[in-house]
């Protein structure tokens, strides 16, 4: 079995579920971590007994890392990523790929220069929950589908977030933020995007953080907090999506729901992997839990890298692959767009769905 050497470059929170669950994987080794804080860097090392601590220049010098995993800040996403791939490493790295379609697109064609993997977060859609949901639809369990719909709506990250101001700067806001997990489970359930249109606002100019270290500070609001949006599929089904950060008391809404011609399909939360799966059949008037028939249920960040590294030595397409993240980095803006000059976004780019994850039966086998 080849195992891949992974170097993950930031060590700040997301770092240890990371770091966790890597360990657990023959096919991959995490042989290194750097941070710009080197005490940082060292102690996360250390967690995870890792010999090599060291700073960014020093990791992607180093010729035996054969995978960087990219967990900066979302506005350094671009720089991390283009230097880690000019130094000839596949890169896995957090959502969303880039913030500007120009930095997207960019990683892309440099990867391909140089014959290198990009992959980019969310890897949720690989869990059990929207993977049933994947094979409920591929197995016509609903029919053709004729909608999606996916609402995330919470009052934003001041509450409880120590440092919650670059979720209100460009790049930030709920569709950055969380709009990324809604839109790679539509594309993976329904397939790319044709179109698109809808309304973005701010609707409080500024906000007061109330979490603890730094309550009372005031943040000005650089990016749309609430935004409306509307998908044609290049299918055919249509779709929508609310994001939000302006609603404190949240909704009752679902997380996702698909409406077919058969039957109406309930997709769990799609920041999670696992969650309830429920479906109600044309002409039942209930709804039946389907039991799930994907693993990884648990917090499973990582499988990405690892379904990468596996995708290297198997000498096949990796699932959560740059092309995917380009093409929901691309709807994104695309929103904005549409809300600004008030017309429908005509999408540039497209992508395959990515390949259905083993059923649990053929794990077993």
């Amino acid at each position: 079995m080849t195992t891949s050497k992974i170097g993950i470059v930031g060590a700040g929170v997301i770092s240890k579920i990371y770091g966790t669950n890597l360990s657990g994987y023959p096919e991959v080794e995490l042989a290194a971590v750097a941070d710009l804080d080197l005490d940082r860097a060292k102690a996360r090392a250390a967690e995870f007994g890792v010999a090599k601590a060291c700073s960014v220049d020093e990791l992607l010098a180093d010729p035996e890392i054969d995978i960087v995993v990219n967990l900066t800040i979302p506005k350094a996403h671009a720089s991390v990523s283009m230097d880690a791939l000019r130094a000839g490493k596949h890169v896995y790295v957090e959502k969303p790929l880039a913030v500007t379609r120009e930095e997207g697109k960019a990683m892309l064609e440099l990867a391909r220069e140089q014959g290198l993997r990009l992959a980019s977060a969310p890897e949720t859609f690989l869990g059990g929950g929207i993977q049933t949901c994947r094979k409920l639809i591929d197995d016509g369990a609903i029919g053709t589908p004729i909608h999606a719909s996916g609402f995330m709506i919470c009052g934003g990250h001041e509450s409880w977030h120590p440092d919650p101001e670059f979720y209100y700067e460009v790049g930030g806001g709920p569709l950055f933020d969380m709009g990324p997990y809604y839109l790679t489970a539509f594309v993976t359930l329904l397939g790319p995007i044709r179109r698109i249109t809808g309304t973005a606002v701010i609707s409080y100019p500024e906000r007061t953080i109330t979490s603890e270290k730094k309550r009372g500070k005031t943040i000005q609001v650089e990016t749309p907090t609430h935004i409306a949006g509307v998908l044609d599929f290049a299918g055919g089904a249509v779709g929508t999506l609310i994001t939000s950060f302006d609603a404190p008391s949240g909704t009752s809404l679902p997380n996702i729901e698909v409406l077919g011609s058969k039957g109406t399909l309930l997709v769990p939360d799609p920041n999670h992997f696992g969650g309830v799966v429920k479906l109600r059949r044309a002409g039942s008037p209930e709804w039946e839990e389907v039991p799930l028939t994907h693993g990884h249920t648990d917090n499973n960040r990582g499988i990405g890298v690892v379904d990468m590294a596996r995708a290297i030595a198997e000498g096949r397409q990796h699932r959560a692959n740059g092309d995917m993240a380009f093409h929901v980095l691309e709807a994104m803006h695309g929103f904005h767009d549409a809300s600004r000059d008030g017309r429908h976004y005509e999408m540039a780019s497209s992508c395959e769905r990515p390949a259905p994850m083993p059923t649990l039966d053929r794990e077993r086998k």
